[in-house]
């Protein structure tokens, strides 16, 4: 392969996809992103207030339409990106950097306009994330056979995040009226519930200063643990999620796919095309190339229920006992000077999905505690730290 073709689109399709989830703990499992390339960082501002006024699905919605959004704007060429629950990262080649903007300014638009929510956007290019002393290298790990999601290290990611809150590198909202596209994004899950006692959210970062290996091995002794739950603690049972008519996120998905509709038209289209969805799934009759027993099962495997982003998040399904290992083994890193970790626990999790088409299997699906577990996760990092730092 040509050294423009590594340097630009070519780069990450040429990155070894990786099948056992502990692999990325280790460092040599990702390569460093191109200098000329654009991280993108966008979240939710206050998002912790929207998940304690109940908008979990809605804080839910808008971080995956920042995918979506992406998505559509780069066509059929692959990208690093990941979900944070309350926003997401993704990085692309210079030539791709209007596009990014411009997708990302739309849906900045769209979340105020449709929502009343406000949506940081930043654009910081890898040499200004490199003179800061950090770096951004990514990984590919398969979840499933047919959908592999990135993972990211190095700290540049979280850094660019911590410029964007400060009003660096703003990507600037869309003038009114501006629509992004977000085909295929949609909410119609209901959620998936524990079957072994609570679907637990954690999000653990490293600790400032702390020796790389040394994380290294505690994440992957956190993972350890988890991977003695069936499946991994996957919070989707292995056939699948449920589904009810009308769905839960009808009308988020009216607000995403109504472009200039009323939305009140779209609610009654979603509703004829949901009724018939339904029908399909209760009595497992196949249409063309769509089998509705095959996509339920094929939503489960494709989910991203564990990541890394410049640390570890997983929403697991998690066992009393299980629970407390897990966190005995955090809490010996963190007083180890190692790591700070938050910890959420709730009853079910929730799913967010981007469906180009039903009859491929290539459909992706973003899971998040069902009561808003990313979010309340990391809010207790950001409480104990300010709380060490004020004593």
């Amino acid at each position: 392969m040509k050294d423009a073709e590594l340097e630009n689109p070519g780069f990450y399709d040429a990155q070894l996809i990786h099948h056992q989830f502990d692999d990325l703990s280790r460092a040599d499992a990702y390569k460093s992103i191109p200098e000329n390339w654009v991280v993108f960082v966008a979240d939710i501002v206050d998002s912790t207030g929207h998940v304690a006024a109940g908008r979990f699905k809605l804080v839910n919605t808008v971080g995956a339409a920042v995918i979506s959004a992406q998505i559509n704007a780069a066509g059929d060429r692959q990208f690093p990106f990941i979900f944070g629950g309350d926003g997401a990262a993704f990085a692309f080649w210079p030539e791709h950097r209007a596009a990014a903007d411009a997708a990302l300014a739309a849906v900045r638009r769209w979340a105020k306009d449709e929502f009343g929510l406000e949506l940081r956007a930043a654009s910081v290019p890898v040499s200004d994330i490199r003179e800061a002393g950090y770096d951004v290298a990514v990984a590919r790990f398969s979840a499933s056979d047919n959908a592999d999601y990135a993972m990211f290290s190095g700290g540049g990611v979280s850094w660019a995040e911590k410029q964007m809150k400060s009003g660096r590198f703003d990507v600037p909202i869309a003038a009114p009226g501006t629509l992004p596209d977000l085909t295929g994004l949609s909410c119609r899950w209901t959620p998936s519930r524990t079957r072994n006692g609570s679907i637990v959210s954690v999000v653990v970062l490293p600790e400032g200063g702390a020796d790389p290996s040394l994380v290294a091995d505690a994440l992957s002794q956190v993972v350890e643990i988890t991977d003695r739950l069936e499946r991994g603690g996957h919070p989707v049972a292995d056939t699948g999620p449920g589904f009810a008519w009308p769905p839960d996120g009808l009308t988020l998905e009216a607000h995403a796919t109504r472009g200039k509709t009323p939305l009140l038209l779209r609610r009654v289209q979603l509703l004829a095309e949901t009724f018939i969805a339904w029908l399909f799934f209760i009595t497992g009759l196949k249409a063309g190339g769509f089998d509705p027993a095959h996509y339920v099962a094929t939503t489960g495997r494709n989910a991203d229920f564990r990541k890394f982003e410049d640390g570890l998040k997983m929403t697991v399904d998690c066992d009393a006992e299980t629970g407390k290992q897990l966190k005995a083994r955090l809490q010996i890193a963190a007083d180890a000077g190692l790591l700070r970790f938050g910890w959420f626990e709730q009853d079910a999790a929730l799913l967010t999905c981007i469906v180009p088409s039903v009859v491929e299997d290539d459909h992706i699906h973003f899971i998040d505690g069902a009561s808003g577990g990313y979010t309340k996760a990391a809010s207790q990092i950001k409480d104990s730290y300010v709380a060490a730092t004020t004593t």
